[in-house]
């Protein structure tokens, strides 16, 4: 379940460092708001896979750091910080909105998730990358927040779709496995067409407080 509130903000300025948590019941997941800052698991609906990385390169395409579809709930290089573009003047805190443009950065190896036109390894679709680093972002970080139904405000566990801006490639995962990476990971990659596919969940993760000023 997601810690008290107040200890949030204290787990994520003391180095990240905190264990992942249990995933939290649906029935209490509901209302619990992701803001600017919070650091998630963001889970693939129906293969129920977490969006990954770590620092191995991808062999063909780009050649930048590989991003996949993970089966453990409980691996830490499934983290990812929400972040506003870098001329935002949303805060740390600030809900996020239905069409808002949102950057994910990759808790561990401090790089942005990407999209390109590049060839993805198995499906030959756009490939999604981790690119860049805290003080290195641009267009191809941008992700439009397009959240399923009537809902205005992103929520855990409320089903959305991640569009990138530059490519308008959905965040988009499938049954393809990688032969070569352990673990049974799955492509991840950029599809054009909205598709079932293209649905995530804001699963395990730390969830910052909404500033209390707006």
């Amino acid at each position: 379940m997601p810690l008290p509130r107040f200890a949030l903000p204290i787990l994520l300025f003391f180095g990240l460092g905190f264990r992942d948590l249990s995933p939290a019941p649906a029935a209490a997941a509901k209302d619990v708001e992701i803001t600017y800052g919070s650091v998630i698991k963001l889970m693939h609906e129906r293969t129920k896979f977490r969006l990954h990385s770590h620092e191995v390169p991808y062999g063909s395409g780009s050649g930048q750091q590989s991003v996949t579809g993970f089966p453990n709930v409980d691996d830490s290089n499934s983290y990812w910080i929400v972040r506003a573009q870098p001329d935002s003047s949303a805060k740390q805190g600030d809900i996020i909105q239905n069409g808002d443009i949102i950057r994910l950065q990759h808790m561990k190896t401090r790089k942005w998730l990407h999209s390109h036109l590049h060839a993805s390894p198995i499906s030959g679709n756009l490939e999604i990358s981790c690119f860049g680093g805290d003080d290195e972002s641009d267009t191809g970080d941008f992700w439009r927040l397009e959240i399923e139904g009537n809902g205005k405000i992103w929520k855990q566990d409320q089903r959305v779709r991640l569009r990138h801006v530059d490519t308008g490639g959905y965040l988009h995962s499938h049954d393809m496995k990688y032969t070569r990476i352990a673990g049974g990971q799955q492509e991840v990659c950029g599809i054009r067409e909205k598709k079932p596919d293209n649905i995530w969940l804001a699963a395990e993760g730390v969830y910052l407080p909404i500033n209390p000023s707006k």
